[in-house]
Parts: C-alpha cells; sequence; structure tokens
C-alpha cells in the first residue's frame, strides 16, 4: 500500500454530511471516498453532456445552424 499523507481542508456542514452519508452507504470512510473521486476525476472519468444525453442526441428536428445563426435570435428577450 502506498504511503498516505494527511491533508487537511475545509468544507461546508452540507457536503460534509452528503460526504458522510456516501461513505456510510458505500461501506467505506471519508477518506476512501475522495481518494477514489480524485482518482476518477484525474482519470477523466466524467462524462461528457453529449455521453450524459445518450440517444437523445441527434434525435430531435430544427435547423442544423440554430446555435450558430443570429438570425435565430432576431426579437428573443423583447
Amino acid at each position: 500500500m502506498a504511503r498516505m499523507r494527511t491533508v487537511s481542508f475545509k468544507l461546508p456542514e452540507e457536503l460534509d454530511d452528503l460526504l458522510g452519508e456516501l461513505a456510510r452507504r458505500g461501506r467505506t470512510t471519508k477518506s476512501e471516498l475522495v481518494r477514489k473521486g480524485l482518482q476518477a476525476l484525474a482519470k477523466g472519468k466524467r462524462r461528457s453532456v453529449t455521453a450524459a444525453a445518450g440517444k437523445l442526441v441527434g434525435s430531435l428536428q430544427g435547423p442544423k445552424d440554430l446555435s450558430t445563426n443570429p438570425k435565430y435570435m432576431r426579437g428573443f428577450g423583447k
């Protein structure tokens, strides 16, 4: 097992409560949960918005340039 350092950081009470609850549910320690979370973040195990949307991507009808063509913004917010 790798040698461990002790690290101290501050969390808002709500986040600390959530961390404790997740640790209890996972039957692990807060430290282990934070280590795993940091490792996952460093390895890029986060899903993009496109990946999270899955099959919804490309399933809607509409102009292909909706997000880039300024003509669709005319009168918006008036």
